[in-house]
């Protein structure tokens, strides 16, 4: 049904996945967006869990119901949705002088300037491709904007492994996390591919890069440094900093850097 602002779908798969995967394994997931407390879903999770599946299936959901299509769901109700903005996937213009981050920040500027509280926003890995702090303070900013009814208040699933941006929820109205449920055994993990209330701590990172080969010296080298950088963590900070930005008084996101 096309009907009012929600966007309320449920078990909703991926219409061209589905048919690539054998024996029945696609796992369908349920979405809740709408204009009020649940604006923003940020969904955390590994690499390969299937975040991007998720967004992309629920985009290609809106937008096959706005022409009148039948739907890949057990039920939906989505409202009137005007346009669908996303930034997903690395690509470059080098021949025009612009680098791959160059080309996201363009897309990211061409949405927030355009979208309005009638938009599906589909935002995957904001910031990834500049240092750890610069893409954090954009990412998260970016969240703040569109999130801000005043100013944007569209409808949005945000996919990152920055996950002091988790730290959101309950400080921003409208902002709510999700993730990919996985089962770790030993040193493996096994992806579970259901979007499920909650962030996640970690992106398993090294899991992933021992599954697609990666020399074991790599990985055991790898699996040190985490441990060392883990004690410089910046969790603690950002939530420090989302509380800031639940009251009047203006963020100063160079506290990142202390």
């Amino acid at each position: 049904r096309l009907v009012g602002s929600e966007m309320c779908i449920r078990d909703s798969r991926h219409p061209v996945v589905e048919k690539m995967i054998d024996n029945d394994m696609f796992i369908a997931n349920d979405t809740y967006l709408d204009n009020k407390n649940n604006r923003i879903a940020i969904i955390t999770g590994p690499n390969m869990a299937g975040k991007s599946t998720y967004m992309r299936q629920n985009a290609l959901i809106v937008l096959m119901a706005q022409i009148g299509s039948f739907v890949p769901v057990q039920s939906a109700n989505i409202g009137i949705v005007d346009r669908i903005f996303t930034r997903v996937g690395a690509s470059d213009d080098l021949a025009s002088g612009q680098s791959t981050f160059m080309v996201e920040m363009t897309e990211v500027a061409n949405i927030l300037r355009n979208a309005t509280k009638n938009s599906l926003l589909v935002l995957d890995e904001i910031g990834r491709g500049t240092s750890t702090f610069d893409g954090l303070s954009i990412a998260w900013a970016v969240i703040e904007h569109i999130s801000n009814p005043k100013i944007l208040g569209a409808k949005t699933l945000f996919a990152t492994h920055y996950h002091e941006l988790t730290e959101l929820e309950g400080t921003i109205s409208g902002v709510n996390n999700y993730c990919i449920a996985v089962k770790e055994q030993g040193d493996d993990i096994v992806f579970l591919r259901k979007i499920v209330k909650g962030g996640a701590d970690k992106s398993y990172g090294i899991q992933v890069a021992k599954l697609a080969g990666v020399p074991e010296p790599v990985i055991a080298r790898a699996k040190e440094l985490v441990e060392e950088l883990a004690s410089a963590d910046i969790t603690a900070q950002a939530k420090e900093i989302a509380q800031m930005s639940a009251s009047p008084q203006p963020v100063s996101y160079t506290h990142l850097r202390a």
